[in-house]
């Protein structure tokens, strides 16, 4: 294992994948045959709204305390952080908007939409399939930082892809 990235890392990363596949898991055998109700899709949104959260915090704790339990900022991004936080900002200011919505069973983003969801769908594996591919890239590249050097990034977009899967498949269902 990679002896850069801090054990604590290491396990919220492995908590963060787990907790993830279980909610999908759970999202894909409890999911009825027909369209699906927005409370059913909500507490999905919200838990992957709260980890993408959590990364993002995580990150400003780095930038701003720099604790020796967590990477260096260098292993959260690869883009500018001046244009990053304010993207993710922007992102989580999205989802809970939706997440509202889908909580409330009313609004614009609880609208049935099936080809919108049929979209969202293909985007969300092709977005997960790219990351899996970021991934095997970049141990094949740093095999000294194998399983775990610079995977946050990664694992987030794996959080942000569910996010999207449960969004994508609300709207099909119709």
């Amino acid at each position: 294992m990679n002896t850069a990235t801090p054990a604590a890392t290491k396990f919220g990363l492995l908590a963060t994948l787990a907790v993830t596949g279980v909610a999908i898991a759970v999202f894909v055998t409890e999911r009825s045959g027909t369209a699906l109700a927005p409370g059913f899709a909500a507490p999905f949104l919200w838990l992957f709204s709260s980890l993408f959260l959590v990364r993002v915090l995580g990150q400003l704790f780095v930038r701003l305390r720099r604790p020796t339990w967590l990477p260096p900022t260098e292993e959260w991004n690869l883009s500018p952080y001046q244009l990053l936080l304010p993207a993710q900002v922007a992102i989580l200011a999205v989802m809970a908007w939706v997440n509202i919505a889908f909580s409330l069973g009313h609004g614009p983003p609880v609208d049935a939409r099936p080809r919108l969801g049929e979209g969202v769908l293909v985007f969300a594996y092709v977005y997960a399939g790219a990351m899996a591919v970021r991934y095997v890239i970049r141990m094949s590249r740093q095999p000294d930082e194998r399983w775990f050097g610079g995977t946050i990034p990664i694992v987030f977009h794996w959080v942000l892809a569910a996010y999207l899967y449960v969004f994508g498949w609300f709207h099909a269902s119709y």
